[in-house]
């Protein structure tokens, strides 16, 4: 049997999406050796489109790290969203009080693009299609990471630590023994008919409360828009044809003349939040969708990304200058304790925009409770305040 290639690096960081790449550039910086894995092709990668808002607390790491002007790359948000009860239009400041940089409209696709570029043309060890990933030896001081790239070849890296990057379902968390981790789930009972169309996009960020059920209409590029709309759990995308989509859109935005075009991607989900305590085992350290899913409600999964992304890249920093292990040490308690935060804020956003709008999983009292919580937003300054300090990305 042929031996694996073996190699030695600091870090091994698994997956390429924003938060292993963040977390890869930002070790970068630092001077500290690493080497990361993807599993999906190059090309793969740059084609998932999600979440397009990174949060003031984001823009102002990166800014700190001297990469925002690279990075980010989209326009920086002027901080209103509009929400519509039944059609009714009213605006709110997400960002009254904050002070800090404007939240940035950057696409994850374009982040993750600009994250790409900027790694490896500063000679970054980026290898796409390693296939049979594989993590050994966690407990140890010099753990393991074997796979094959795309000729077959094996590898095998040996490293001090290793950051788990690579999603929900990735080999990561997998590689933790049974019984180390404590799995805390939630279901929301609710799904969404997510649809990416060549639309042009709203001037602001667009939420719709509507007793038809919820509905959203974000940009995803200067040309393209991506839809949301609340359907019954279990629903599928057949469930939907073309012309179904545009009436309720139109319906639930309120918008009789809202213009169709041509659906590219079409896709139905579940709205769940998960949380993974602790957030390491051994010299595994997870970040991102690794540790933690949350419900989009609040644009919050991958900015929450680039938070653990940060404070594990700090603390391998400062093993690594000083040897001081206390940030690493302290990882998953930080690290949590944003965690539950914005699980909490995305719930209850996820609760008061649905339970505004069609009460027929919840009830005509628990509609008047949450139009209730609504209206205080934008009537109540501190409400609007507790708000956007959240949306923001503090707190």
């Amino acid at each position: 049997m042929t031996q694996p290639v073996r190699e030695s690096t600091r870090v091994v960081v698994v997956g390429a999406g924003p938060a292993g790449l963040t977390v890869a550039t930002l070790l970068q910086g630092a001077g500290v050796p690493c080497t990361v894995l993807e599993q999906r092709s190059r090309a793969r990668v740059l084609q998932r489109q999600r979440a397009g808002i990174v949060e003031t607390r984001a823009v102002r790491m990166f800014q700190e790290y001297g990469l925002a002007d690279r990075v980010l790359g989209g326009a920086p948000s002027n901080g209103v969203l509009e929400i519509r009860t039944e059609g009714e239009r009213r605006f709110l400041r997400s960002d009254a009080g904050v002070d800090g940089p404007a939240p940035s409209l950057c696409p994850q696709q374009v982040l993750v693009g600009n994250l790409i570029q900027e790694f490896t043309d500063r000679g970054g060890d980026l290898r796409f299609e390693a296939s049979e990933v594989s993590l050994a030896g966690l407990a140890g001081p010099r753990p393991t990471v074997g796979y094959r790239d795309p000729s077959g070849t094996a590898y095998e890296i040996s490293c001090e630590f290793v950051a788990g990057c690579d999603g929900d379902h990735g080999v990561s968390r997998a590689s933790v023994p049974e019984g180390e981790l404590t799995a805390y789930p939630f279901d929301h009972g609710i799904a969404w008919l997510t649809v990416l169309a060549d639309v042009p996009p709203p001037q602001h960020p667009l939420l719709a409360v509507n007793s038809r059920g919820y509905a959203a209409h974000f940009a995803r590029g200067p040309r393209t828009s991506r839809f949301y709309l609340q359907c019954p759990p279990g629903t599928r995308t057949e469930d939907w044809p073309d012309d179904r989509v545009w009436e309720q859109v139109r319906a639930r935005l309120g918008d009789k003349e809202l213009v169709a075009g041509p659906i590219t991607e079409k896709e139905v989900f579940s709205l769940r939040s998960v949380v993974h305590e602790p957030m390491s085992y051994g010299r595994l350290y997870l970040v991102g969708d690794a540790a933690h899913v949350v419900s989009p409600m609040g644009g919050k999964g991958m900015n929450l990304a680039l938070y653990d992304a940060e404070v594990f890249a700090r603390a391998v920093r400062d093993f690594t200058a000083r040897g001081d292990m206390s940030g690493l040490d302290a990882y998953s308690p930080t690290c949590l304790h944003r965690t539950w935060n914005y699980q909490e804020f995305s719930r209850w956003m996820t609760e008061m925009l649905h339970d505004a709008g069609d009460d027929s999983r919840t009830g005509p009292f628990r509609r008047r409770l949450a139009r209730a919580r609504l209206d205080r937003l934008f009537s109540s300054p501190p409400a609007a305040a507790a708000f956007a300090e959240l949306m923001a990305g503090f707190g």
